[in-house]
């Protein structure tokens, strides 16, 4: 088989970046042959402001980029990741002229949220789903801009318009169940969106003395940042916290957190074997947050907001710990429950490994997404 991946790569390196990557290994490592196309959002800044709105709505330059890599890697299945804003979803267009079939992976809620994580004012927001996102550009959801976020409405009301989901898009990747609901309640043709999570290729964990909690992630208000350093006031040791972000000053300034900064893979990996628990606080629908998964993994019980995915994907008192989003007392208990009950917490980490080798490893993920190329491959090219 042969596959080419298109992803438009972020500014700020973040999960989904790392998921692509890992995708492309494991394919890689099957024996399929994978043509990245990637371009990247760096190249935003030699752009003038008419040439980056055209290529957010209609990139004649990524599609006739990816109709010459079909003519000459002639791939089986075209798989999209992110196309915002360089590549656009004239891409998709390209693929099925070339008589490619196309799967799209929906990483966040792009498709019905200007802003993509339905969160405003610091609390969730589903006034756009399943509408004309209008109210999204008026109140200027993206980076607080409404002229940006006008542009970002004009590219979905476009691709609504010419059917660019329905008529060009064989198979969707949802990441969770609760994430395939949200997109048929948007208007994504349920018969397409298939689930596949993400996945970790990790050893099991030695058994080492854990001890400590540990955020990993972005320092931002969608990450419940606030709240974790309210509720980490008064424990019993401070919440180790990897990461960097725009809260960098909210994590230093506070008592209970410990800043360790961004780092590579490699030290994340180690801090998750010796920790005792992750704590996940968002606020915001997290899609599937990759270091759950690398959590479970590594034998990590998950304490995490009871929003959205989380509270399908962590089973409260077996495998974490679930408390209200932005409730930082309750938040508070939790992580003291946690550094109270190591047993306890012990157990709930074998039980997160054991359901990483159940759902979460290379080979599941594999064998998921072989299925839903072929399904895509059988059904050939989305034609009027």
């Amino acid at each position: 088989m042969r596959v080419l991946v298109a992803h438009n790569a972020y500014q700020q390196r973040g999960g989904e970046d790392s998921v692509v990557d890992d995708e492309i290994a494991l394919l890689r490592s099957r024996g399929v042959e994978v043509l990245p196309m990637q371009l990247h959002n760096d190249d935003i800044a030699g752009m003038g402001r008419i040439e980056l709105v055209g290529r957010t709505i209609w990139s004649r330059p990524a599609a006739q980029q990816l109709r010459e890599h079909c003519r000459a890697f002639r791939p089986d299945v075209v798989h999209v990741h992110n196309s915002f804003p360089l590549m656009s979803p004239a891409i998709h267009w390209a693929a099925q002229e070339a008589g490619v079939p196309v799967v799209q992976t929906l990483h966040n809620f792009r498709l019905l949220c200007p802003q993509a994580m339905l969160l405003r004012e610091k609390r969730v927001c589903e006034d756009c789903v399943g509408h004309v996102p209008w109210r999204g550009a008026v109140r200027g959801c993206y980076r607080g801009s409404v002229v940006q976020s006008t542009v970002l409405v004009g590219m979905l009301m476009t691709h609504r318009a010419l059917g660019t989901w329905h008529r060009r898009v064989n198979r969707f990747i949802a990441l969770t169940d609760f994430a395939r609901r949200k997109f048929v309640e948007g208007g994504l043709p349920s018969e397409r969106i298939l689930v596949k999570p993400n996945f970790a290729d990790l050893p099991a964990a030695s058994e080492v003395p854990r001890r400590g909690l540990l955020f990993v992630g972005r320092l931002s208000h969608e990450k419940g940042i606030e709240a974790l350093a309210a509720a980490s006031a008064g424990l019993a040791e401070p919440v180790r916290v990897i990461g960097d972000g725009p809260l960098r000053d909210v994590v230093n300034h506070a008592p209970g957190l410990r800043s360790e900064g961004a780092q590579p893979l490699e030290a994340v990996a180690a801090s998750m074997r010796s920790a005792a628990a992750l704590v996940l606080p968002s606020i915001c629908y997290e899609n599937f947050p990759r270091t759950l998964v690398e959590a479970y993994a590594s034998g990590l019980p998950v304490i995490a907001s009871r929003l959205g995915a989380m509270a399908e994907l962590v089973q409260d008192g077996l495998t974490g710990l679930l408390f209200e989003p932005g409730d930082s007392v309750a938040l508070h208990k939790c992580m003291r429950w946690a550094q109270e009950h190591p047993q306890d917490l012990a157990a709930m980490g074998q039980r997160a490994r054991a359901v990483h080798e159940a759902r979460y490893t290379a080979d599941c993920n594999y064998a998921q997404l072989m299925t839903i190329y072929q399904e895509a491959i059988d059904e050939g090219p989305r034609r009027d």
